[in-house]
């Protein structure tokens, strides 16, 4: 669900103090677009879900990318209406619950 050394690689390239900030304009970024899918607002859906998965691919989220990816292209398609945005939810929520309670662990 986590790429756990994408993780740390990039902790260790910008510091543990810039590392926390991008944390939180990531989950920030991302919760706004997550309240607006969440209300099934599907009006930009492709733009939404490319955000989404680039957002996530570089804080290691490597699940919910995927799952963003594969929306983006049936959104891409036409098929926005067919994209399951419970499952690409559900993912976000447990990525980010198992990412908050591991990342003070991480070595």
């Amino acid at each position: 669900m986590i790429d756990w050394p994408r993780v740390k690689e990039l902790r260790d390239e910008i510091g543990p103090d810039d590392f926390g900030e991008v944390v939180e304009l990531f989950l920030e970024e991302v919760e706004e677009i997550i309240t607006k899918l969440r209300g099934d607002d599907r009006s930009q859906l492709e733009q939404d879900l490319h955000f989404l998965k680039g957002c996530a691919l570089n804080l290691g989220f490597g699940g919910f990318s995927n799952l963003c990816l594969l929306g983006e292209r049936k959104a891409a398609e036409g098929q926005g209406n067919t994209v399951d945005l419970p499952e690409i939810l559900d993912s976000f929520e447990a990525s980010k619950q198992e990412f908050l309670a591991r990342l003070p662990n991480l070595a």
